[in-house]
């Protein structure tokens, strides 16, 4: 019990780490920012599927449905980080970046026949971004010679995480259910700035602000269907509620005159105005021998039926309120899979998994009224067995994963990522015989 209490410990701390934004791109200035990936180290190298996998050895948070086929002698703990490298491309000019972040921190049992449970720390949106732009007040110049100009500088920070408990059970055999119970918190700051050279012009503000703490629901089932002796099809759904997060978003307009430096501050409340969409899921596996793994998921975010605020500047008929347009049902691609010879080989290359996806989105975002970015993304990664005199359970997983999120007219984002995962795989509850 002292590691079960270690790894509750671990989860805790975590949330600390976890407070850093995962993001530095321009997109997550909209909504509730950049959609964290939800999975783990071992569901990355396959680019994310997860939905019908049931893995005995391994966390798939994607569907809780698949907690119910832990191993009865197994506590699993699993921890990622992640390093990666953003480059930002627009009218011919590029901008990188590199960002190391803590990903996830998950763990699992079981504790009954056909029940397993399992809980942990993920993120759920990120917000991070920086920017600004300078140009002439006019193309002229004044009389004394001066070029007036102005700038404008956009920023923010936050995101929002889950910590989750949830449980698998399986009723009757080939059919197992699931859910994973989430408190929601975090929020987002976000700032536009317009300044100007001249000291004589105020400088204007707007801070966008919110702060969540409510509840995330995910429900899973899993059938799983035997064809041959050394085939079987596993069909996964899920499915998690949308509702009201019962946070109100603020808007601070400030006019400072810098001169006087005083400030003149006008504050817009929208109350109840951020929302989850309710989401879909479905996936098909096919597992042969337990050597070859191929999985396709289809996932539908249904954000085109949710508000979000938006600042209206009509002078002193000026409003903050949420408005429905702003984002679009996203429908994501998955198709990956996974070889491993034999997890018990006595070659060490023989119990490696070898793992490669690839995966379409379409853009939740509408900016100016025109679809946001769509995502593109391919990974390949492997699992390595860690191989020791007291544990040949554990793995250690490593992939890597390219993004390219695009639109027409906007900013193109490529992203390559390194993620690396632990899993710490444990025997427990073995009686132990002493002769």
């Amino acid at each position: 019990m002292r590691k079960f209490y270690i790894a509750i410990l671990l989860v805790a701390c975590s949330a600390t780490v976890m407070a850093q934004s995962g993001t530095k791109s321009p997109y997550s200035q909209f909504g509730l920012g950049v959609l964290a990936d939800q999975s783990t180290g071992f569901n990355r190298g396959m680019n994310g599927i997860g939905y019908a996998m049931r893995e005995h050895n391994q966390i798939d948070y994607l569907n809780p449905a698949a907690y119910s086929a832990i191993d009865s002698l197994s506590f699993i703990f699993d921890a990622g980080v992640g390093l990666q490298r953003n480059t930002f491309e627009e009218k011919g000019k590029k901008q990188s970046g590199n960002r190391a972040t803590f990903d996830y921190a998950v763990a699992a049992f079981r504790v009954a026949k056909g029940l397993g449970v399992s809980y942990g720390l993920l993120p759920y949106t990120n917000v991070g971004y920086s920017y600004s732009s300078t140009s002439n007040v006019n193309k002229g110049t004044y009389e004394d010679g001066s070029n007036p100009t102005y700038t404008n500088s956009y920023s923010g920070d936050g995101g929002l995480h889950q910590v989750f408990v949830g449980a698998g059970w399986e009723p009757f055999r080939g059919l197992s259910v699931g859910f994973n119970a989430s408190y929601l918190w975090g929020g987002y700051n976000r700032y536009v700035i317009n300044s100007y050279s001249e000291t004589y012009v105020n400088t204007l503000s707007r801070v966008y602000k919110a702060s969540v703490h409510s509840y995330k629901l995910d429900f899973g089932l899993q059938y799983e269907a035997r064809v041959s002796r050394k085939d079987r099809f596993t069909l996964g759904l899920v499915y998690s509620l949308g509702h009201k997060l019962g946070a109100d978003a603020e808007c601070l307009v400030i006019s400072t005159n810098k001169q006087t430096e005083t400030s003149d501050t006008t504050r817009y409340v929208a109350e109840n105005a951020l929302a989850l969409p309710h989401v879909f899921g479905a996936g098909l596996a096919w597992n042969h021998s337990n050597r070859i793994k191929l999985e396709f998921d289809y996932q539908l975010q249904k954000w085109s039926n949710v508000e979000f605020p938006q600042y209206t500047d009509n002078g002193a008929a000026s409003s903050y309120v949420p408005v429905k347009g702003l984002f679009a049902d996203r429908k994501k691609y998955s198709f990956g899979g996974e070889y491993c010879h034999n997890e018990r080989d006595r070659s060490f290359f023989g119990r490696v998994h070898y793992r490669a996806g690839v995966s379409y989105a379409s853009p939740y975002q509408k900016i100016n009224g025109a679809d946001g970015p769509s995502e593109l993304c391919v990974s390949l990664g492997v699992g390595i067995p860690i191989i020791n005199s007291y544990n040949n359970r554990s793995l250690l997983n490593i992939s890597g994963q390219w993004v390219r999120q695009s639109a027409e007219g906007f900013v193109k984002e490529n992203i390559f990522r390194i993620n690396v995962g632990f899993t710490f795989n444990e025997r427990w509850f073995a009686k132990f015989k002493v002769e």
